[in-house]
């Protein structure tokens, strides 16, 4: 088969793949697309964490006719017994004659192994194809298993003179209705929606999200001292119980009342009086957190990038101006006094977003 055809099935199994955005982590979202004679002959995807991976729905769909096919597939195969079999096993009790991964696995349960597994079975194996859409595709999860640390993207909404609120605190709504519901996709499409005390006490958003099909990600609130009220939205809303990150030294009282309320307290490390966004970060890791959006005011977005865990920004700018020396911004902090030490950013992509313009950029660190 020529290479664009390949290349065609592969993007066959990455579109596939992105069907299970946002409900497969830890694990990564997987695409699979058998092809005989020229022919798709059975396909599926990774639906949901915990379930059949997509080389087993694809191999079902496909029956008898996997045999002497080859399958295209957007990670190397598993080879190891998780929550589910190998897939290496039923690749190769199906009789496929050709295996193309577009890359390895970066777990080290996997990495190379499954490629090998199917080698000794006699299956020829291509790896490469499509290499860097994959990798893209699970950006969050390669960083959380090569780092130990989510992949993590910080939302604002701004004016054009770069407020985000009104000297007297009116933020609702800068942007237009297009690109709020441009920010629900982007919370559906994360593991976790981070917050900080300051946005909770000004704002009491409730961090859901409000689409017809949507999933609402773990929702994180950093607040060093336990200063979340449990009245909050975020506490009485019909979701998954929030997590309240609180530094080591908070009060125990207002510890015991939040459990009560329903959240879930995580106590971290604490520096200079602030929540360590570091280890607040390896944390989620651990609890399989591939990706996070951070959705929050000026103060925890500069303690964000001045820990150097941010990869991306998306800013919203409406056309609007606000003014006020006092007027809050995107980024606070303490800033920086050179240019040099300014945050850098790749190469912005720019849309339009209703009456908005969506800015987004990777972080250079």
């Amino acid at each position: 088969m020529n290479a664009g055809g390949e290349a065609m099935w592969m993007g066959r199994a990455l579109r596939l793949a992105a069907r299970g955005r946002g409900r497969t982590s830890p694990n990564p979202m997987v695409g699979a697309v058998i092809v005989k004679r020229g022919q798709v002959v059975g396909e599926g995807w990774h639906r949901q964490v915990g379930g059949p991976h997509a080389e087993v729905w694809a191999l079902r769909a496909a029956g008898r006719r996997a045999k002497g096919a080859t399958v295209y597939v957007t990670l190397e195969p598993c080879c190891y017994h998780g929550r589910t079999p190998p897939c290496t096993d039923a690749l190769i009790a199906a009789g496929v004659a050709a295996v193309k991964c577009a890359c390895l696995d970066p777990n080290p349960r996997v990495s190379g192994k499954g490629v090998q597994r199917l080698r000794r079975a006699g299956i020829r194996v291509e790896v490469g194809l499509l290499e860097e859409e994959a990798r893209r595709l699970n950006e969050g999860y390669f960083k959380r298993v090569e780092t130990g640390r989510p992949f993590v993207s910080l939302k604002a909404a701004m004016s054009l003179d770069g407020k985000i609120a009104t000297t007297g605190g009116e933020s609702q709504w800068i942007t237009g209705e297009e690109a709020r519901r441009f920010g629900h996709r982007l919370r559906a499409r994360h593991d976790v929606v981070l917050t900080g005390i300051g946005t909770v006490l000004a704002d009491d958003p409730a961090l859901t999200v409000r689409l017809a099909r949507g999933r609402t990600p773990l929702r994180v609130v950093a607040d060093c001292q336990a200063r979340t009220p449990p009245t909050a939205r975020l506490l009485s809303a019909d979701e998954r119980p929030p997590v309240i990150a609180v530094g080591m030294r908070a009060p125990a009282a207002r510890v015991g009342r939040l459990e009560q309320a329903g959240a879930t307290v995580w106590r971290l490390p604490a520096r200079a009086g602030r929540l360590d966004l570091a280890a607040l970060m390896e944390r989620l890791a651990e609890e399989g957190a591939n990706t996070v959006l951070v959705e929050a005011g000026g103060t925890l977005a500069a303690g964000a990038l001045e820990a150097g865990v941010v990869d991306r920004v998306y800013f919203f700018v409406a056309p609007l101006l606000i003014g006020g020396a006092e007027a809050p911004t995107p980024v606070e902090g303490k800033g920086v006094r050179r240019l040099a030490e300014a945050w850098r950013l790749g190469p912005l992509k720019v849309r339009r977003v209703g009456g908005d313009v969506l800015l987004t950029g990777e972080v250079v660190w």
